[in-house]
């Protein structure tokens, strides 16, 4: 998508276009995270908890692959209790 002039308010708030917020699934009450690059503010929508949740993100494992995966990284911690 090519860039886009926006406009800005008397106390600074950012003025979006429509077609951009739903473009990057910019919701309404949501939250971006700004980095700022010289002179360039680069806007990040960053999703909701509900957004995270609903993702097709899936680990399959076994109940024990799950237990050996935590024992491991409780001894790289140091955490780790021999029982």
């Amino acid at each position: 998508m090519p860039g886009v002039l926006l406009r800005v308010g008397k106390k600074g708030e950012i003025y979006t276009k429509k077609k951009i917020r739903e473009k990057v699934g910019l919701k309404p009450g949501g939250t971006v995270y700004a980095t700022i690059l010289g002179r360039k503010i680069v806007l990040e929508v960053v999703p909701s908890l509900d957004e995270v949740l609903m993702e097709q993100k899936v680990a399959r494992l076994t109940p024990e692959e799950a237990e050996e995966i935590s024992e491991e990284a409780q001894r790289e911690a140091g955490i780790w209790l021999e029982h």
